[in-house]
């Protein structure tokens, strides 16, 4: 039996409607080409599942991912990464566009093009040992994987230009002040606190939690009047599915916050 390596770096592992996309190239889990291909694979797999109904993104107990693979990139030149440069923005939008709830579990380092994977998430959970940033002016360049645009939107320009012009590295309890990460908690419960958030919203109404998404990540690429009229077409086209009507009724005969989705 031939073991394709390549295709280990990204593994999506599902138990009880959560998926786990983990990241496995050790030591750092540096995101080289074929981890980056692999993540868009499998992050359209995850959004195509109907066993999936929420998302985990972790890179294991010791590191979340410190970057691009910088040897790998230093071998390219202009004309290579004009050709790439879509290619790896693609694969994080493809993250970015799971249309469930997904959640980053970052511990250690989630640096460069780790932390524009924990930015594509919609929730984030840091270890007490995270630390987190956008080093690359310190390489001569820029964000190139949406740190510029996903980081602004997050936490205000100011407090990302601060990231991105100095390239310096936060600390978990810093991340959580400046709006970075949601949750900080003991490293060693990174993944269970992840897991559990993910898991909850894994009960929830499908279609509901899927266009509360859309709504809240388009409305934010577009102007308010266009914004309440997604949010309006969304909210009276929920009411032909069969879990608003089991929603309601739950809530007349049962009262609020007892409906089942499953």
């Amino acid at each position: 039996m031939v073991v394709n390596l390549l295709a280990m770096t990204v593994t999506l592992e599902v138990a009880e409607g959560v998926g786990t996309l983990r990241l496995h190239r050790p030591p750092m889990n540096a995101l080289d080409v074929a981890t980056q291909d692999r993540l868009k694979e499998l992050a359209e797999e995850a959004g195509r599942r109907e066993d999936v109904r929420a998302v985990v993104i972790y890179g294991g107990e010791k590191v979340f991912a410190a970057g691009a693979d910088i040897k790998e990139m230093q071998a390219m030149d202009h004309a290579a990464m004009v050709l790439r440069a879509r290619a790896l923005q693609e694969s994080f939008t493809a993250v970015a566009r799971i249309p469930k709830p997904v959640v980053a579990a970052v511990t250690g380092y989630a640096l460069g093009g780790g932390c524009e994977l924990a930015l594509c998430a919609d929730y984030r959970v840091a270890g007490e040992n995270a630390k987190l940033g956008q080093p690359e002016i310190l390489l001569g360049l820029i964000p190139g994987a949406g740190g510029t645009q996903r980081l602004s939107r997050l936490i205000g320009p100011s407090r990302a230009k601060d990231l991105i012009f100095t390239g310096r590295q936060v600390k978990a309890d810093e991340a959580l002040t400046l709006g970075l990460v949601d949750r900080v908690v003991p490293a060693a419960e990174v993944y269970e606190a992840a897991h559990a958030w993910a898991a909850r919203l894994a009960q929830g109404p499908t279609i509901a939690l899927r266009a509360a998404k859309e709504a809240v990540d388009a409305g934010l690429e577009t102007d308010i009047e266009t914004g309440l009229a997604l949010e309006r077409n969304w909210f009276a086209g929920l009411f032909a599915t069969e879990d608003r009507e089991r929603g309601m009724r739950s809530f007349v005969e049962e009262g609020p916050g007892k409906a089942r989705f499953l």
